[in-house]
């Protein structure tokens, strides 16, 4: 067994498909974003703009962010010591806990180290908890939510994207005795739509159906209070699980949900990948913390970012490029080919100083590869000019169409 020529023919696979992926070497500028720094295929820092960051609201940089994390840390240090149940739950988890579930209008939350961890240990979890539990499941649900789908050993029906009249077909064809469980997401993150969620609801009331929703890509984003589209929709108190992370609007890390304190219990007392790892850093946790209460209270940031989406894709459309129609603050440029779309991030990051990374199979279906933009209330219309502009030369020198 020659296990070097395996793993080599796994790699040149994905070489020959165009989809290897490449990993950008920066560092963003404290109190400067989006502009950063990048470390790759030259000498030196080369200043870049960061176009494709998921800290959509540029909270990261945010300065009672960064203050409340240098205070935990000369508070209590560096790390949590160890899991929630032995040594790691400090008084920051407790106090964030306490804020996603008033954000969301919940009576508990439970954190997790990532969205991730919190989609896989939570889906997985419920589903061996009840018994014969069937779950329906979005197509186009993260891999995280796939994957607990599948670790919960639970029978698993997939219903077309959106397709509220496929879901309902699919829940009454089922035993009407078994536990239910409709799985979706708020935000579709690459193609930028929205759920139906009122709709959603109303057949998970009429089939008795357990309600799961993941938020990553709306928490802090939409809403008074940045509790997502939930919160925007006034439907919060429809969904029985929302999932949400801390590492993309709210501009730390880590992952979460929320629910009843029953629901919470459960997860807490059963998910080996909750209660089997290390708590996240106070440090992080305290950052967090001062981050959900900021954009609790002010939306001067969901403003400034939505905006800024809109002004992006008006400037993309005049100039023909192909952006894909979106109600969210997603702006994806459809490419449709793996080569090209790794090509045209090459030359932008080269050429102009552009970062926006390619996003490729099983990411995305083959065929529809894109470039995904995620302006944010830093990203100022100058710099929207000078991309637009910039796209639209390599769209040419590619021979690559524009519209009319």
């Amino acid at each position: 067994m020659n296990y070097d020529q395996i793993f080599d023919a796994a790699i040149d696979r994905l070489h020959s498909e165009g989809r290897y992926r490449v990993f950008i070497d920066i560092l963003r500028n404290k109190g400067a974003y989006p502009n950063a720094r990048c470390f790759a295929g030259h000498n030196g820092p080369k200043p870049i703009t960061v176009w494709c960051s998921n800290d959509y609201l540029a909270m990261g940089q945010h300065p009672k962010v960064i203050a409340a994390m240098e205070e935990a840390l000369h508070n209590v240090g560096a790390g949590s010591g160890g899991t929630r149940n032995i040594g790691g739950n400090t008084h920051y988890h407790v106090e964030l806990e306490r804020e996603l579930a008033d954000l969301h209008g919940k009576d508990g939350a439970l954190l997790f180290t990532s969205g991730y961890v919190s989609n896989d240990a939570t889906l997985s979890t419920l589903a061996r908890i009840l018994p014969g539990c069937v779950i329906f499941s979005d197509e186009l649900n993260h891999a995280s939510m796939i994957a607990g789908i599948r670790n919960s050993g639970a029978e698993k029906k997939v219903f077309r994207h959106n397709d509220v009249a496929h879901l309902e077909e699919l829940l009454a064809e089922t035993d009407p005795a078994l536990p239910k469980l409709i799985a979706f997401e708020s935000v579709y993150s690459m193609d930028g739509d929205v759920a139906p969620i009122h709709a959603i609801c109303d057949l998970a009331e009429k089939y008795n159906a357990l309600t799961y929703i993941d938020e990553v890509h709306a928490v802090g984003m939409y809403g008074p209070r940045g509790g997502g589209i939930t919160d925007r929709d006034e439907a919060a108190h429809r969904i029985d699980i929302i999932e949400g992370t801390l590492g993309k609007a709210f501009g730390v890390m880590g992952g979460y949900i929320a629910a009843d304190t029953r629901i919470i219990d459960v997860i807490r007392s059963y998910a080996p990948g909750f209660i089997f790892t290390t708590s996240l850093s106070p440090v992080l946790v305290a950052g967090v913390l001062a981050s959900v209460r900021h954009l609790k209270e002010s939306s001067v940031e969901r403003d400034g970012q939505q905006a800024a989406a809109a002004t992006l894709k008006q400037l993309f459309t005049e100039a023909g490029l192909p952006v894909m129609a979106t109600t969210t603050h997603i702006v994806p440029l459809m490419v449709g080919d793996p080569v090209k779309a790794k090509r045209i991030s090459d030359i932008l990051l080269a050429e102009y100083g552009v970062y926006v990374q390619p996003i490729n199979f099983p990411t995305v279906p083959r065929g529809t590869e894109r470039l995904r933009f995620t302006p944010g209330p830093s990203h100022t219309e100058a710099m929207m000019v000078e991309l637009t502009r910039a796209l639209v030369e390599i769209w040419d020198r590619m021979e690559l169409k524009l519209a009319a």
